[in-house]
C-alpha cells in the first residue's frame, strides 16, 4: 500500500486518531481517506469488462474450445483464481459446460457445472425482474414513488419523495451506492484487512435515514446503487408481506427450473461444497488467494447482493432471455431488460443490465462482486449466444465473458466439449 500503511496500521490508527481527536485527522484525510472513498462511490465503474490487448493472443485457435482453455488457465494464473465455471450457449444451441479448478485449496472438491458460488449484484437483475412482473400485475407501478411507496411515517427530504420505482432499478434515482457516513466508512477501512461484510446499515432498516436529507446531484445521469435496490427490497418486503426468495421462486426459478438458485443459500443442499471466497484485487490489504469471509445478509440486501447459483442454472436463466418460454408475463419481464433507459455513448442503463456495442457486437450483460467473488452473465440475442462465468476471486478485470461473446460471434466456431 502506499505511504507504508499495512490494513491493520490503517485501521488502528484510524481508530486511535478517532478516539483520541475526536474528528478527522489531516492525514488521514490526505492519505488513506481519498482511496477508501475512490473505492466506495467507484466500484460501479472499475470493472474492466474488455480483455487487455496482450490477453488476446489467447483468443486466436482453431476452436472455440482451445481459446475457452487457453484464456482461462491463463487469468486463472495471473490471478491466482482457484475456480471457475463457465456455461456456453452458442447459436441457441445445446449448453456446454467448462468448469477449472477447485473450490479452494483446502477443500479442493473440483469445480463442476453444479458448484455454488455468491452471485453479488447478479442478485439484481431477478430482483428487477420479480418487480417488472408485480408492475404487469399492477401490483406495482414505473411512476409510484417514494413518497407512495414507503411507510408515511418515514421522514423524506422533498429530493426523495419524487424519486420513482423506475429510477430505483435503472439506477438513475440519485442515490449513491451506499450511505456515506462516518460509521460506513469505518466498517469499509475495517473490511480492507479483514474482507468482512461493511453493508450492515444498508441490510437493516437505517438505510431509510439517508432519506431524510438526499438532494439529488444536479445531473442525473445512471450512477450505482446499493442502497437504491435495498430500498427495493424493503419495500417488497413491507408492502407484500412477502421476501424476494418467496417472489422469485414463483416468478422464475420454479418455472425455468432452477433448483440450485436461491437467495437464501445455506438451504440449498449443494451449500457445503459450495466455492469458497479469495481475495483478489479486493480486499486490498489481504494477500491475493487468501480465504475471505462469506457475506450473509438477512435485510434488505437480500434482494440486492445475496443470491447464489450455479453455471446450470444461470444458463437456463440466460436461455430464456434469448427465447420465449410461452409464459406472457415472465416473456415480457425478460424482454423489458432489453430496453434502454438511458444512452452514453456505446452503452445503455436498462433495468438492472446494460448492453454495450463492444467490437461491433451489442452485448446485454451484469456483473456482481461480493466478498471473493466476481461473476458475469451476458448475452447476444442477435446470434443466440449466451455465457456464465463464475469465479471465486474478487477480481475487478472480468473481461472473460465479454471476450468470450465477442469471440462467439466474430468466428463461427465450433463449441466442443
Amino acid at each position: 500500500m502506499k505511504n507504508g500503511f499495512s490494513g491493520s496500521r490503517a485501521v488502528a490508527l484510524f481508530l486511535r486518531l478517532m478516539t483520541q481527536v475526536g474528528q478527522w485527522s489531516g492525514r488521514f484525510m490526505t492519505r488513506i481517506l481519498p482511496a477508501v472513498i475512490f473505492l466506495l462511490t467507484g466500484c460501479g465503474t472499475l470493472s474492466q469488462t474488455s480483455a487487455p490487448v496482450g490477453d488476446r493472443v489467447y483468443l486466436t485457435h482453431a476452436t472455440f474450445h482451445e481459446n475457452v482453455d487457453d484464456i482461462v488457465q491463463h487469468y486463472m494464473q495471473q490471478k491466482q483464481v482457484p475456480g471457475i465455471s463457465i456455461a456456453v450457449i452458442h447459436r441457441g444451441g445445446p449448453t456446454r459446460y467448462y468448469p477449472f479448478g477447485v473450490t479452494d485449496r483446502v477443500h479442493r472438491y473440483p469445480i463442476t457445472p453444479d458448484t455454488l458460488f455468491a452471485l453479488g449484484s447478479l442478485s439484481k437483475g431477478v430482483t428487477a425482474e420479480v418487480i417488472i412482473q408485480l408492475v404487469e400485475q399492477g401490483r406495482l407501478h414505473w411512476s409510484d414513488t417514494l413518497a407512495d411507496l414507503l411507510p408515511a411515517d418515514v421522514h423524506l427530504s422533498a429530493d426523495a419523495r419524487r424519486i420513482t420505482l423506475l429510477q430505483l432499478v435503472t439506477h438513475t434515482s440519485g442515490l449513491p451506492r451506499q450511505d456515506m457516513d462516518l460509521p460506513m466508512l469505518l466498517q469499509f477501512v475495517r473490511y480492507l484487512d479483514t474482507g468482512e461484510n461493511f453493508y450492515g446499515n444498508l441490510d437493516s432498516d437505517k438505510l431509510l435515514s439517508y432519506l431524510a436529507d438526499f438532494s439529488v446531484p444536479a445531473v442525473r445521469m445512471p450512477h450505482y446503487s446499493n442502497l437504491g435496490y435495498a430500498l427495493l427490497g424493503f419495500i417488497v418486503r413491507t408492502r407484500f408481506h412477502q421476501d424476494i426468495q418467496t417472489l422469485a421462486s414463483q416468478l422464475i426459478f420454479t418455472p425455468l427450473k432452477m433448483n440450485q438458485s436461491s437467495f437464501e443459500p445455506e438451504t440449498l443442499p449443494g451449500y457445503p461444497l459450495r466455492a469458497l471466497g479469495h481475495a483478489g484485487d479486493q480486499p486490498k490489504f489481504i494477500r491475493r488467494g487468501t480465504l475471505t469471509p462469506d457475506w450473509h445478509f438477512h435485510g434488505n440486501m437480500v434482494a440486492a447482493a445475496s443470491l447464489y447459483s450455479n453455471a446450470r442454472d444461470l444458463s437456463a436463466y440466460l436461455r430464456a432471455h434469448l427465447n420465449t418460454t410461452g409464459d406472457t408475463a415472465r416473456d415480457r419481464a425478460f424482454a423489458a431488460v432489453n430496453r434502454p433507459w438511458y444512452q452514453q455513448g456505446a452503452q445503455a442503463q436498462n433495468i438492472a443490465w446494460v448492453t454495450d456495442t463492444i467490437e461491433g457486437q451489442q452485448i446485454t450483460y451484469q456483473v456482481g462482486y461480493i466478498g471473493g467473488y466476481a461473476s458475469f452473465i451476458g448475452y447476444d440475442k442477435r446470434h443466440g449466444n449466451a455465457i456464465v462465468v463464475l469465479q471465486n476471486g474478487f477480481n475487478w478485470s472480468n473481461y472473460l465473458g465479454i471476450a468470450l461473446l465477442v469471440d462467439l460471434a466474430t468466428q463461427d466456431k465450433v463449441v466442443a466439449q
